[in-house]
């Protein structure tokens, strides 16, 4: 069938000589991006200090602009920063712990990296982490995370998407509940963001984070944190530095005066080069739309999980594609080889403990790509190619 999506790939220059099934952990690089950081060297070496009020100052909600459509957020929401650990952090700063709201609730497949934030500032204040289980490994189910969302619920901790097992959680009806209760909804939407759909504000989320490292192919130091406008003014951040001041050049002292626009969400100074490497790949998802993404992101992991089910192998994301995102972890046998295998062929997937050899497929991917997969997996297999690759097991990072 014709694809109007694969006209993209020459922007790409991995794709000619690679078969990139990885987007879930670094998207492809825009060939812009070269441009862009040559940009910034540029305005860098003849406008030095002065780039900052030409450009630079700007850039951090700028940049946040080109997202906020692809999160369903209102312009002048979004604020970048370096990491989720980072916008994490901010977010839980906003909260008062002194109040009878003593619990966050969270789920076991969340990304360590939130949960290890979760600990540090919860362990401090006396606040209980509810962890809600997923004994399949694949999903938690949505009546228990909802059931334990309550009046005693300072904040609730949950990705859109489940990095592991790629399978969406309801955020409208988490955001419903969290507001029916009162506690205040970070949503992570790093696996979901540029290729499911998005609508902060309409689903009435408080405050979301992501980035543009994985599907919106905007490379890493580019996470964005979103809070609903509504509530900015009851979210004041503690963790917070001079790009927040109203008057940042004007170095005034103690006490602290915050924006009323997302830079009140900032802290240090910015991260200037990474976000000149955002704006490409956020121009090629918004000009696409993530409708036309999300349509073919059903249709490529429906070929994925259907030929990996009918080679016999366990796939640890749901089987309904409208509860999956746009990765299908495969359980082959020697999965960790065979992934080690793949990526010397030049077919770049990784491998994650307890979910397989996971593949992403995304808007450039063609389905000569995907059924390939599938079958150098098997020629993998049944020639015992990964036999070589004996030194990489257990190296794995998780």
């Amino acid at each position: 069938m014709s694809d109007p999506l694969l006209a993209y790939r020459d922007q790409f220059p991995i794709l000619q000589s690679t078969t990139y099934l990885i987007n879930n952990s670094l998207g492809a690089m825009p060939g812009a991006v070269a441009e862009r950081m040559k940009d910034y060297a540029d305005i860098w070496a003849t406008r030095g200090v002065r780039a900052w009020a030409e450009e630079w100052w700007k850039m951090p909600v700028a940049v946040g602009d080109e997202v906020a459509p692809l999160l369903g957020a209102p312009q002048g929401s979004v604020s970048m920063h370096t990491n989720v650990s980072i916008a994490t952090a901010v977010f839980l700063s906003c909260l008062d712990a002194k109040g009878p709201r003593k619990k966050i609730v969270t789920t076991e497949l969340q990304f360590p990296t939130v949960q290890y934030v979760l600990e540090g500032w919860a362990s401090e204040r006396d606040v209980e982490i509810v962890v809600v289980p997923a004994p399949n490994g694949i999903g938690c189910d949505q009546q228990q995370i909802l059931d334990a969302i309550d009046e005693h619920t300072l904040a609730v901790s949950v990705s859109h998407v489940e990095f592991r097992s790629a399978y969406i959680n309801d955020a409208e009806a988490i955001a419903r509940r969290c507001r029916d209760v009162g506690a205040r909804l970070l949503l992570d939407v790093f696996q979901s963001a540029g290729v499911v759909p998005i609508h902060a504000q309409e689903w009435g989320v408080d405050a979301v984070v992501g980035g543009c490292l994985k599907f919106l192919c905007g490379g890493p130091g580019n996470v964005f944190f979103y809070v609903d406008p509504a509530i900015a003014p009851e979210m004041t951040p503690k963790l917070t530095g001079w790009m927040a001041h109203p008057a940042p050049f004007a170095f005034e002292s103690m006490p602290m005066r915050h924006r009323e626009d997302a830079y009140r969400y900032l802290n240090g100074t910015p991260q200037i080069a990474c976000l000149y490497a955002a704006s490409p790949g956020l121009a090629i998802h918004n000009e696409i739309g993530i409708d036309a993404i999300r349509e073919k992101s059903v249709r490529m992991t429906t070929l994925l999980y259907e030929g990996a089910r009918e080679k016999g192998w366990t796939v640890t994301c749901p089987e309904d594609p409208t509860l999956r995102g746009s990765t299908v972890a495969i359980d082959a046998p020697h999965g960790e080889l065979v992934a080690a295998e793949l990526n010397a062929r030049d077919i770049v997937v990784d491998y994650r403990p307890g979910a397989g050899i996971r593949v992403a497929p995304h808007f450039y991917t063609t389905e000569d790509e995907v059924r390939s997969a599938v079958s150098q997996i098997t020629e993998i297999l049944e020639t015992k190619a990964y036999e070589r690759h004996d030194s990489v097991a257990g190296t794995t990072p998780t």
